[in-house]
């Protein structure tokens, strides 16, 4: 049989000791918490009640954390930070919207499609606070699902029972490559006459990395990878740099100015990558996510008409 936790054990009790672990001092720590330092003095005590054993050993008038406290310190960390999650999850669930959104976004979103749909989303809900988290897709996901961020506009793939997705463009891809290239100018690219050329890419788990293997798969050879990185600047850097060529996105045409061009690959290689607002489904009724699913689709019609025309 599990053990009962004692109700001498409350949120309130280790907020204090977090508190105490954080500043040492009782007086400082009542005024914050509106309350005095007798008070704090108490609860602390209490915890060592309930747990049956020592937190704190008193050295003069100090009163000194030992090991003991200092775990249960970390556990109350992490176990405050759940519980705050669970309960916005819960309001959320009935209905009443955060004042916080925790939107993530793949990097290469940021330089048109984030700054006009945060724009348009302020427009819709001005006192909504909001927070950018970037990432890859697959980390955005993992955040999706441990409730770290309320939506993602990433890559998508139907078919996800656990997520809601609302299309917004597909993007095609291209073949990358500096700015003074012989091949700037090039109709199409083969990569097939690309075979033995240094590459660089993006780290796995990044939508753009899938598509580069895709792409290199059809062509039926492994390229030469000199270099990884974790975001697609960096990535526009190397190859700016003439590090090596790569895959990229249309979207990004032109964040560089002259420096990299993009190429379109021959028709067999062609890939392109949708993008999308992605939550989880049991949050397909909060007000904030329906606001930003109408400024996410007002920004793809803005930016990409021919799409949404088809």
């Amino acid at each position: 049989m599990k053990e009962r936790i004692d109700e001498k054990i409350t949120f309130r009790k280790l907020e204090v000791l977090l508190a105490f672990m954080q500043t040492g001092n009782l007086a400082r720590i009542a005024e914050q918490m509106e309350t005095t330092a007798v008070s704090i003095h108490r609860a602390l005590h209490s915890l060592e009640e309930g747990l049956g054993c020592p937190l704190f050993r008193n050295e003069g008038r100090n009163l000194v954390p030992t090991q003991a406290a200092r775990v249960l310190a970390q556990v109350a960390g992490e176990v405050i930070e759940h519980m705050e999650r669970g309960m916005e999850m819960t309001r959320q669930e009935a209905g009443l919207s955060s004042s916080l959104l925790r939107i993530g976004s793949l990097y290469s979103l940021t330089s048109q499609v984030m700054p006009q749909v945060l724009m348009d989303l302020k427009l819709r809900r001005p006192a909504l606070q909001v927070e950018l988290v970037l990432g890859s897709n697959d980390s955005l996901r993992a955040k999706l699902l441990a409730g770290q961020i309320d939506a993602a506009i990433m890559g998508f793939e139907e078919g996800d029972g656990k997520f809601e997705c609302v299309p917004l463009f597909d993007d095609e891809v291209f073949f990358a490559v500096p700015g003074h290239s012989a091949f700037a100018d090039a109709e199409t690219i083969d990569l097939q006459a690309f075979s033995d050329v240094d590459y660089v890419s993006l780290s796995d788990g990044f939508v753009t990395y899938r598509r580069f293997q895709d792409a290199f798969n059809v062509a039926g050879f492994s390229p030469k990878v000199v270099a990884r990185v974790g975001d697609i600047y960096s990535l526009m850097n190397l190859v700016a740099g003439g590090v090596g060529y790569t895959l990229l996105p249309g979207r990004v045409r032109g964040v560089f100015g002259d420096r990299v061009k993009l190429v379109p690959l021959a028709p067999r290689y062609r890939m392109r990558q949708e993008i999308g607002l992605v939550y989880l489904h049991a949050r397909e009724r909060d007000a904030n996510l329906l606001s930003l699913a109408a400024a996410c689709r007002m920004t793809a019609n803005q930016l990409y008409p021919q799409a949404h025309a088809e």
